[in-house]
């Protein structure tokens, strides 16, 4: 009886955990059926199993979404074309499917989006253009790491599941950039600006539909990427930029295309690359998992070239799923036909605009800047115009704090970005000081290449493993364990005196100090100490004559 009754209590106790668990994923129920079918019986779930089904089923609903998104976009380019509707139309149609979505997926949650967009806008109209990227700013991040310390805090740590405060990642983004281009463009000369900030400027205030369908459409709600207003806007309006066409044709093809050219086959290799990273994110993920750098008996039986291999292995395994996320994310927005930008040298069709990634690049980067410029690229171009060229003090530092800012309320985002400092003004150095000695030949070019590819590499293994790993403990003691152990294995081979000293504590004899030498090495003598603290009869300590 007593026995039942112990498991009944704690069946209870595994499903009150699982309702709370499961209302971490306050998103729609309609696809659950799919995310049961890894379910378990409730006698082999534990609190891993429950959150690992909530993790499943906000990311059921997410896929979903973005697939439907994705016949969204090819409608929305076909019967919704700006030659065949009004610009006003498009915009009520993007803005409300992206609100459904957004609902769909994160449920009550979802209003976080509004809110802060619409205070956001009340800022913008009541502060003026000469202050109001200064509040903006300040508000939009202080209300995303309110809800993100939320999240982190009241929910389980560590936990992924309804991560609402992604897509405000994004909305974060597009209202900081477009307070600074309506600053830009309304408050400051046109001989203050830089080349980037002519291009980028607005020269009147959006309307409130037109903010909100920059902010919430149905093709970057979800995942982004970040883009700016002017080119969200050409793309709403069926305007895009002319220049950017002549700039790419104008010099080979003598004319300024103004068809639109299809972006299916781009599509169509878009989703092909998601597919394959999906594929080996979840066949070889599971085989290279993050958290055995850290593990004591890997550490331990490992020898250390084994273990910088594994590290990059398991780092490498990580990376899949970001090209996964973005790269059909990117997909979306070329199926609605926004994305072109220009032709190639060949008169090929560009649709890179607002791609968030260049795979090929990432995996054979040879610096840490080539790594950066090509990872999470949309990102990269906002934390420059918003901070890198406007911080009149150490902008590189800047940079790397509001990155981390942004990022979340994990303790290992702070590690990560404070590393990348270092690292970033590390690898200025070294490239400023060595790479104009192997420039004098191609052989010595090709095998500097192949340095820096494979330090690069391991840098940034090195640099993100806090950010995979979240917490401060794990995170200091992957480091300890590598840097601290790589120091110490790097160290010269013990000094005669210590070598005695050894062999004393072996044979159980006390060591005498030879005659001819008046001083014992300052190694020896901590060394002596530690052994003195095992056996009494081998105390070594002398003072120095």
């Amino acid at each position: 009886m007593e026995e039942e009754e112990e498991e009944e209590e704690m069946k209870e106790e595994k499903e009150e955990e699982g309702q709370r668990l499961g209302a971490a994923c306050t998103g729609s129920n309609l696809l659950q059926p799919i995310s049961e079918i890894i379910n378990l019986p409730l006698d082999q779930v534990n609190r891993l199993h429950i959150a690992l089904i909530v993790h499943i089923r906000c990311l059921v609903n997410f896929v979903a979404c973005q697939l439907c998104a994705l016949l969204s976009a090819f409608c929305f380019r076909l019967y919704l074309h700006p030659s065949k509707t009004s610009p006003f139309v498009r915009h009520v149609v993007a803005t409300l499917l992206g609100f459904y979505f957004a609902l769909f997926c994160f449920g009550w949650y979802a209003l976080h989006f509004l809110v802060q967009s619409g205070i956001t806008y009340g800022i913008m109209i009541l502060a003026g253009v000469e202050h109001m990227h200064k509040y903006c700013l300040v508000f939009a991040l202080a209300y995303l790491s309110f809800c993100q310390i939320t999240r982190v805090y009241v929910f389980d740590y560590g936990m992924y599941s309804a991560d609402f405060t992604g897509p405000m990642m994004v909305i974060t983004q597009k209202i900081t950039s477009m307070a600074f281009e309506i600053h830009d463009g309304m408050a400051r000369k046109e001989e203050q600006l830089n080349q980037s900030q002519k291009l980028f400027a607005i020269r009147r205030m959006p309307s409130l539909l037109e903010y909100f369908s920059y902010n919430c459409n149905f093709m970057g709600i979800l995942a982004g990427p970040t883009c700016s207003y002017n080119d969200y806007i050409a793309f709403i309006e069926g305007k895009p930029f002319r220049h950017r066409e002549q700039e790419s044709n104008g010099g080979l093809l003598g004319k300024t295309r103004l068809t639109d050219p299809s972006p299916n086959m781009v599509v169509v290799r878009k989703l092909a690359t998601c597919f394959i990273s999906l594929l080996v994110f979840l066949s070889v993920c599971k085989v290279f998992p993050v958290e055995r750098n850290i593990d004591d008996d890997f550490i331990a039986n490992t020898p250390f070239y084994a273990q910088v291999v594994y590290l990059y292995l398991s780092m490498l395994t990580t990376r899949p799923k970001y090209y996964f996320v973005w790269t059909l994310a990117d997909a979306i927005n070329n199926a609605a036909g926004f994305g072109f930008n220009g032709y190639d040298s060949d008169g090929v069709p560009r649709w890179d605009l607002i791609s968030n990634l260049r795979i090929q690049n990432i995996e054979f980067a040879t610096s840490f800047k080539v790594f950066l410029d090509n990872w999470n690229i949309q990102t990269a171009h906002w934390l420059k115009r918003v901070c890198y060229e406007r911080c009149p003090y150490n902008p590189t530092a800047a940079t790397f704090l509001l990155s981390a800012m942004w990022h979340g309320a994990y303790p290992g985002y702070y590690l990560t970005f404070l590393t990348g400092i270092v690292i970033t003004l590390a690898a200025r150095a070294v490239r400023h000081n060595v790479r104009p000695y192997f420039l004098h030949s191609p052989t010595h070019k090709q095998l500097y290449d192949v340095i820096t590819w494979a330090s690069t590499q391991i840098a940034i293994c090195y640099t993100v493993v806090p950010f995979v790993l979240l917490s401060v403990g794990p995170s200091l003691k992957f480091y300890r364990l590598h840097v601290i152990s790589y120091s110490s294995a790097s160290k010269t081979t013990p000094s005669a005196d210590e070598r005695a000293a050894q062999l004393c504590f072996q044979h159980h004899r006390p060591f005498r100090q030879p005659e001819t030498q008046n001083h014992m090495s300052r190694d020896a003598k901590l060394h002596f100490s530690t052994l003195d603290g095992r056996h009494s009869y081998c105390k070594l300590m002398r003072q120095e004559s």
